[in-house]
């Protein structure tokens, strides 16, 4: 017997230090060249050739053995290596107490602490191994596999233990009575069972396959069984794409019943799927969906289509307010993102449904919808480029109402849209940067969108349904200027823009920045206005559009100065004050009210749009005259973390036509803050004690009696680690804007929590409270409101006092969240349009369920109960 040791005396630490010996196929001239041992050279060679798998050896992979003591016993034809043994061969490592490996039967038997790493990076522990000489084969005792994956950007870590276990040719793993689960042990009490795992008589791993198979499988919950499957199979964590079945989804509605969708995959090929999801319903039959999905070379698209023959189609309204005369009802969606080189991508969003309520009705989700207080589908195509100092972008836009409220015929279709920007340097001697903008935009619709101001209730039809009367699409009492406004002409609308700029700053000694810049706009429209059908012929009692070619030439030259003081009073931080005076002179808009506005109707004065060459949002208004813009702004840093900022000014007309003063077809322009000669006044306050915590608010001052006119405040807060709590509170205010069609203030309340009670339990929440919401529903219930004053306590009258604090929407929730399991309650209450013109308010209870790589459950459920739901005669 041959024993080689690190060292004879010392520490363990000196000990591994000297006996970490790398021992080859060529191990006999390694132990001539350190220890002088040259009897054994032949039988040790062979010995370690055999287990370094010299037999089929193709690749040349060769063992390295490193180990406290290596024994080399000559009688028993064995080698061993004793503590703190590792083994590697090729990507596999072994590690354990004591390593052996008998010759005779080409076995490594390793014991105590073993642990194995295959190629993949899984982990597989137990108390005893016996191995083939390649690490393929072999039998555990006590067996632990740990691996880690990643699913949604999270690494997390599978387990499997079972008291037996048989490797087979390195490809398939056998484990008797084995447990399956993703949840980490108890630290304090690993004998504690996992918040779930899964028993099975035998687990079955196949690496080949990448598929893990159950038999005899029950689902535990807390150590507490909940479900048995005799038989299942799954793909294992390293795969991404497998045919199979996926996660189910049940669903449950007052109008098609209660169901289950059970989508099976289909893995076609490695670029490119196919997922069928048929969806059992039990008031409305079977609704199929099938989602195909290809990545090539520079992109990737999708295409879904669902559609269902209804069996109970009474269970919705009868048109216009529901589906209820379809018998088949479907949709198709698309989806493209293609990079044409590093500079160029292109792509598309399109959305196409038989009626205005299938997606929502059959609860298909769609990330091309929005819901905020209205719902529309909005389908785009796309082509986009960027350079250093450019950018590219054309588009087109179909948008498809979905609430019954909303009239398809007065939706735009937009197509192009094209936008140009270019920066290059000013020209020698002048130097600054040149500017170029150009838009292109081309939009039509069949009916002209009128707005009744103030808000009358007028609309153009109300049918009837079981005695309700549902009015729908609002329009005007009276079609005058001062009573009527038009959110959108009918016809055809085509404007080309151009806007060329120059500025450049300057520096003095004094430190004051003067910016001189100059731009001349130009713009093209051309008009054909819809004249018949419909109301359209009734905007020529609001105004006369221009029809057929008309331009505008807007040149302006300017000057921006600003003079900041700065100051740094060390422990009190860096001080600066800043006056800012910009002044730019510029010819009249001319041909107001008389060319459409689709683009520039959002105008906010604020501190944000101050010092703005033109403060419309959009290209078809453009702002002229003579204005100067006056302010000044006080900022603090300190050295501890504190900002601060104030900002406080004001804009005054000084000649030509103020734009703000003439409202257009939407009357923008007007109640802005704007429309007299000296602006109001706008101001800021922000405030940052740290990184954890930010207040601001924004305010807009009357110039007459300094009344408020705008508010808005708010403030974000994380207080962790101290406290384990993130939330943020904001507070709305905006007074009566009459000339935009609101003739009350809008005042709101906005708030959101999120708490972590543990590291794992957290409960949520947030509101949205309407202020000023009984004095909406006052006007629409003008002559009950009336009945109301005079007898308060009547029975049952329509109209019921909402209170000055309308809880509008609000969300309350909790939930469990760790390494394997994700597990939220929430119940939901979110505003909707109702067909009598008022908010109300629906109530949804959203469980979801989410058991890390097995799969995941969401239960939906409306708890509401509303007159009318869109598209459905009645919701509970």
């Amino acid at each position: 017997m041959i024993v080689v040791q690190g060292a004879a005396q010392g520490s363990r630490d000196a000990l591994r230090k000297v006996a970490d010996i790398a021992i080859t196929v060529s191990m006999a001239a390694l132990l001539t060249a350190a220890f002088g041992f040259a009897a054994p050279r032949a039988h040790a060679q062979a010995g370690l050739e055999k287990l370094a798998g010299s037999k089929g050896n193709e690749k040349g992979q060769r063992l390295l053995v490193e180990a406290d003591e290596l024994i080399y016993d000559n009688d028993r034809n064995t080698v061993t290596a004793r503590g703190n043994a590792e083994l590697h061969y090729g990507a596999r490592t072994l590690q354990a107490d004591r390593v052996r490996y008998d010759r005779g039967t080409s076995r490594v038997f390793a014991e105590g602490n073993v642990r194995l790493t295959d190629e993949t990076g899984a982990l597989v522990t137990g108390e005893r191994m016996e191995l083939t000489d390649d690490f393929k084969n072999g039998f555990v005792d006590a067996l632990r596999i740990q691996q880690s994956v990643q699913l949604k950007g999270e690494t997390v870590r599978t387990r499997i233990s079972a008291p037996r276990a048989e490797r087979i040719a390195g490809e398939q793993s056998s484990f008797d009575y084995a447990t399956y689960t993703a949840c980490e042990p108890c630290k304090d009490h690993p004998e504690t069972p996992p918040l779930w795992q899964i028993k099975a008589a035998k687990i079955i791993h196949n690496n080949e396959t990448h598929t893990i198979s159950y038999e005899d499988s029950t689902l535990e919950l807390a150590g507490i069984p909940v479900a048995y499957l005799p038989y299942f199979e799954s793909a294992d964590p390293t795969v991404k794409r497998k045919t199979g079945f996926l996660t189910p989804r049940f669903i449950t509605s007052t109008a098609i019943g209660t169901g289950v969708a059970t989508p099976f995959f289909i893995n076609l090929d490695p670029s490119y799927d196919l997922t069928l999801s048929p969806a059992f319903v039990s008031r409305q039959g079977v609704l199929g969906q099938a989602e195909f999905r290809q990545r090539i070379d520079n992109g990737s698209y999708n295409l879904r289509l669902s559609g269902i023959f209804q069996t109970t189609p009474s269970a919705f309204l009868p048109g216009p307010l529901g589906a209820a005369d379809r018998e088949f009802r479907g949709s198709v969606e698309s989806r493209g993102r293609f990079f044409i080189n590093e500079h160029w991508r292109t792509g598309w969003d399109l959305v196409g449904v038989t009626d205005k309520w299938f997606l929502d009705n059959y609860r298909i989700r769609n990330q091309n919808i929005t819901t905020d207080y209205f719902r529309e589908a909005v389908s785009t195509a796309y082509l986009i480029g960027q350079g250093d100092r450019s950018w590219f972008e054309a588009r087109g836009y179909y948008f498809k109402a979905l609430s019954s409220f909303d009239w398809q015929k007065e939706q735009p279709v937009v197509l192009p849209v094209i936008d140009y920007d270019k920066r290059i340097d000013g020209p020698k001697g002048l130097g600054g940067e040149v500017r170029f903008e150009a838009n292109v935009t081309s939009l039509s619709r069949e009916a002209t969108d009128f707005q009744g101001i103030p808000r009358t209730g007028s609309y153009l039809f109300a049918p009837s349904v079981n005695g309700i009367s549902y009015p729908l699409y609002e329009t005007c009492t009276t079609f005058v200027r001062d009573r009527c406004i038009v959110r959108g002409l009918g016809g055809t609308d085509t404007r080309l823009s151009a806007q060329v700029s120059w500025r450049r700053s300057f520096i003095d000694d004094l430190g004051q920045v003067f910016t001189p810049f100059t731009y001349l706009r130009t713009d093209a429209f051309f008009v054909n206005p819809s004249r018949s059908g419909f109301q359209n012929a009734l905007v020529n009692n609001i105004t006369t559009v221009d029809d057929g070619f008309s331009g505008r030439v807007m040149p302006a030259i300017g000057l921006d100065y600003r003079y900041p003081f700065v100051a740094d009073f060390g422990g009190l931080g860096v001080h600066t004050l800043e006056p800012i005076a910009q002044v730019i002179a510029r010819p009249s808009e001319t041909r107001i009210g008389r060319l459409p506005n689709e683009d520039a109707q959002s105008l906010v004065f604020d501190d944000t749009s101050l010092f703005e060459w033109d403060k419309f949002s959009g290209y078809d208004r453009v702002e002229g005259g003579v204005r100067a813009n006056l302010g000044a702004q006080y900022s603090v840093v300190t050295p501890t973390g504190w900002y601060a900022n104030l900002m406080f000014g004001e804009s005054i007309q000084i000649a030509g036509v103020n734009s703000f003063r003439r409202g257009d077809l939407a009357n923008v322009g007007l109640d802005s803050g704007l429309e007299n000669r000296r602006s109001d006044f706008v101001s800021r306050f922000q405030l940052s004690p740290n990184q954890n915590i930010s207040f601001i608010a924004r305010a807009r001052f009357d110039q007459r009696d300094f009344a408020v006119n705008r508010f808005e405040a708010g403030v974000t807060a994380r207080f962790s680690p101290f406290l384990p709590l993130e939330t943020s509170l904001f507070y709305s205010y905006y007074e009566a804007q009459p000339a935009l069609g609101f003739p009350h203030r809008r005042e709101g309340v906005t708030a959101s929590a999120t708490y972590r009670i543990t590291p794992n339990w957290f409960v949520t929440g947030s509101a949205l409270v309407d202020l000023t919401h009984y004095l909406d529903t006052r006007d629409t219930f003008t002559d009950y409101y009336t009945a109301y004053l005079a007898n308060p306590v009547g029975l049952s009258p329509i109209y019921s006092n909402p209170g000055k604090a309308y809880l509008s929407g609000m969300s309350l929730g909790g939930g469990y969240q760790d390494e394997c399991t994700t597990v939220s309650i929430n119940y939901i209450v979110s505003p909707i349009a109702t067909a009598i013109g008022v908010r109300e308010r629906n109530q949804t209870v959203l469980l979801r369920l989410e058991l890390k790589t097995l799969g995941e459950a969401d239960l939906r459920q409306n708890v509401s109960t509303s007159t009318t739901a869109d598209g459905i005669a009645s919701v509970r």
